[in-house]
């Protein structure tokens, strides 16, 4: 058992300095996973296309979105980057060939993004790489832990961008 399970199951005993001490740990561990890179369990993805993954997720999350044309502006938003780090970000997954640049079919002085075929492939290989870390990470957990924790990670993050849509 961990210092923070052990602090959990202290938090349900006995009280507020217990569920502090948990709390405070969650900023420690979500930097932690930020840092760390996905083991190497199937399919290993390079440390640059990790990067690079980062731009094709908001770009996939941007066009199932719907509300706009993807574009490097668009994607700096999402990053809380720079306008010029985007665009060295976006730039750098063009010339790997996982993005493409097209003219905007609502404005043709504007430029859009969309993932290649190449790009598709990369985010396809990342999901499953991705879930076999996931599995690898918590084999000694059970079904309804890994079920309860997916569930509230994906509540957390969805919390997260409902924040972000509110402060824009």
């Amino acid at each position: 058992m961990t210092k923070h399970e052990a602090a959990a199951g202290e938090a349900a005993a006995h009280g507020s300095a217990a569920d502090d001490e948990l709390l405070d740990a969650v900023g420690p561990a979500f930097g932690k996973l930020r840092r760390s890179s996905l083991l190497e369990v199937e399919n290993p993805i390079s440390q640059k296309d990790l990067s690079r993954t980062l731009v094709l997720n908001v770009v996939l999350e941007i066009a199932q979105g719907g509300a706009r044309e993807v574009t490097v502006g668009a994607v700096g938003d999402h990053l809380g980057v720079d306008p010029s780090v985007a665009s060295r970000m976006v730039s750098d997954c063009i010339s790997a060939g996982y993005l493409v640049r097209a003219a905007s079919q609502q404005d043709g002085r504007r430029t859009i993004l969309h993932l290649s075929p190449g790009g598709q492939e990369l985010m396809d290989r990342f999901r499953k790489h991705q879930r076999s870390a996931f599995e690898y990470i918590t084999a000694d957990w059970s079904e309804r832990e890994r079920l309860d924790f997916a569930r509230l990670m994906l509540k957390y993050v969805a919390s997260q961008e409902s924040l972000r849509q509110r402060e824009r």
